[in-house]
């Protein structure tokens, strides 16, 4: 830490403002989940009373929201008056980060993966103790669909020109009748993309949870990729032999408990040649003290989401959301692949992209 940060007023005030950012981090929840953020953006500006009255909540609630929302400058005042009287509006960028699933910039789904912690809180503590873990179904539905929600865009609108870009990728891919695996596919979005992207192909999305493999069903039914489409409640430790001709794993090794005994499964049910394709956190090389943004927000969902969740099924090798390129390099020399490669994907999110042959 440098010299000048290290006073007591140096680090009081950094606290101080990380207490600001919960804050809002917090009140953003209440207006996501609430649908408060969505009713300003699509039935235009309102007063505490019309916001409570069109989302069904209680306008003394809404009105303290409101106002908080417009003094940490979320939301504008667009008519002053009475606190009775005032109208909140929210601008068009605001309304695109926080109500637009569909968008690069969408990062409502954040609130609800940390928002997931808290009641978790006692589960976690008892965990960090004990090495206990706390899983999906623990940390409920803010966790599973927030991490499903915030990457929906990316598979939407990158992924189909990220892999075409990768021509070893995209050639197998392309291929008539080509079979391809997703494991630990959550809600299937990127599963629906692949299979939107390539439709010659046979996609087959895997998850352990059986809520995540329900609403990939339902998302399927929604972007009639249905029929294009296969979803199963599966261990991916247990996969048939010999039935892909490559696969995929969407920022999910990290969660796992035993990622070599999968990555090996994996390997087997792949056909001769077939490779595997992961993506993953974009963290550093190595750990560093005074780390970027980045690994910042990494460590906040390992302590709070990923490593409870990988400690949760014993035995485990808790890796945690700081998986470094040598820990998955590691983990895929011991499950029998002959090399890692980082492919020349940039710009994609928060993610990096590695090629295991």
């Amino acid at each position: 830490m440098d010299a000048d940060k290290d006073t007591p007023s140096a680090v009081a005030d950094r606290i101080f403002h990380a207490v600001l950012g919960a804050v809002d981090m917090l009140a953003i929840y209440l207006g996501d989940r609430l649908g408060w953020y969505r009713s300003l953006a699509a039935d235009g500006p309102a007063t505490a009373g019309q916001l409570a009255e069109r989302t069904a909540t209680h306008p003394r609630y809404a009105r303290e929201w409101l106002e908080q929302q417009a003094v940490t400058g979320l939301l504008t005042v667009h008519r002053d008056g009475t606190a009775e009287e005032r109208v909140f509006a929210v601008s068009p960028a605001t309304a695109e980060v926080l109500t637009d699933p569909h968008s690069l910039e969408y990062l409502a789904p954040i609130a609800r993966l940390f928002g997931a912690a808290g009641p978790a809180l006692p589960k976690l503590l008892e965990a960090y103790r004990t090495g206990g873990g706390v899983g999906w179904d623990e940390l409920g539905d803010d966790a599973r669909y927030g991490q499903a929600d915030g990457n929906r865009p990316w598979y939407e609108h990158r992924l189909a020109a990220a892999l075409a870009a990768v021509p070893e990728v995209d050639a197998v891919l392309r291929a008539p009748g080509a079979r391809i695996l997703d494991i630990g596919c959550g809600a299937g979005w990127s599963t629906l993309a692949l299979a939107r992207a390539y439709p010659e192909a046979r996609v087959l999305g895997v998850d352990i949870d059986a809520p995540s493999i329900d609403a990939a069903n339902r998302n399927a039914a929604v972007t009639g990729l249905g029929a294009r489409t296969e979803f199963r409640v599966s261990d991916a430790a247990h996969l048939p032999e010999g039935d892909a001709d490559i696969a995929f794993a969407f920022e999910c090794v990290h969660d796992m408990p035993r990622p070599v005994e999968v990555l090996a499964a994996v390997r087997r049910a792949l056909t001769p040649g077939g490779s595997l394709v992961v993506m993953d956190e974009a963290v550093a090389d190595e750990f560093a003290p005074d780390g970027g943004d980045l690994e910042r927000l990494m460590y906040g969902f390992s302590l709070f989401v990923c490593l409870p969740d990988g400690m949760s099924s014993p035995p485990s090798v808790g890796t945690g959301t700081v998986m470094r390129p040598s820990t998955l390099r590691r983990y895929a020399r011991d499950a029998g692949f002959t090399a890692v490669d980082v492919l020349p994907i940039q710009d994609f999110g928060f993610w990096r992209f590695y090629h295991l042959t």
